[in-house]
């Protein structure tokens, strides 16, 4: 929330209980040194670190805007947890991304949430809406929500398909303005009457300040090097001026979303 401390607690795990074989960064569950148990995506999978940012950025904002998110932590992974697990793709997969990660905490019981079995509120599905608009979230829809309920409250998951403008640093700062037309496939779109009211709520809420917090927390050695920049300083700069002035020109997508959604309604 606003005038809050963003903060993400670090964990060691301790075991690796089981893989969920799905979504691009193949995760898993694990035991952490705090006996909790959490949804582990590894920097060593196929999307590499650029997944964990756009999980920890995009997760932390939506966090900082008031949306419901599990809690998102660092997790050390020692290459020693590969030993005893007999999957050999898990097993390189657990080597390859020995240091720190990110996961979620896991919400024991939660089940996929479905836009016919649980109505949500035009209020929230707005603020989901704008809120995927903003960060570029190009996946949850109906085939794949991305978001759990838990305790008949739904949960946002899953965000590493955003913020892909840091697949292609090439003018990536002419993109600020992108309507991302993709928000026509979002699965809250139906319900998202008040899109305007979201988003002066969710930039009073987000700001500058929140944006520098949050790129702040992103550890220097998830930069890949794969960029135009010369330090993990200028990356995370870049970062910050993105979403600024993403931020600043947030009537772009807000008025695609209300020209794809008068198209469904």
């Amino acid at each position: 929330m606003k005038g809050e401390a963003l903060t993400i607690r670090r964990v060691e795990a301790t075991r690796y209980v089981t893989p969920l074989k799905e979504g691009g960064s193949l995760p898993a569950i694990v035991e952490a040194d705090d006996d909790g148990l959490y949804v582990l995506k590894f920097r060593g999978a196929g999307q590499g670190p650029k997944a964990l940012i756009a999980e920890l950025v995009a997760g932390e904002i939506a966090r900082a805007a008031g949306l419901p998110v599990p809690e998102i932590v660092f997790v050390h992974l020692e290459a020693e947890l590969a030993r005893t697990e007999p999957d050999p793709e898990i097993h390189d997969l657990i080597r390859m991304s020995a240091g720190l990660n990110l996961a979620l905490d896991y919400l024991p019981g939660s089940i996929m949430f479905s836009p016919v079995l649980h109505p949500v509120s035009e209020t929230l599905a707005s603020e989901i809406v704008w809120l995927d608009a903003f960060v570029t979230n190009i996946d949850r829809t109906p085939r794949n929500t991305n978001m759990l309920m838990w305790h008949k409250q739904p949960y946002l998951i899953d965000h590493g398909a955003s913020l892909y403008f840091h697949h292609s640093w090439y003018h990536y700062l002419e993109r600020t303005s992108d309507p991302f037309p993709l928000i026509k496939d979002h699965v809250l779109l139906p319900s998202a009457g008040a899109l305007r009211q979201a988003g002066e709520k969710l930039k009073a809420a987000i700001g500058p300040d929140v944006v520098e917090e949050v790129v702040g927390m992103i550890p220097d050695d998830w930069f890949d090097g794969h960029s135009p920049f010369s330090s993990p300083g200028e990356t995370r700069k870049a970062y910050i001026v993105y979403l600024k002035k993403r931020l600043e020109e947030s009537e772009s997508f807000v008025e695609e979303a209300m020209r794809a959604r008068s198209v469904l309604v």
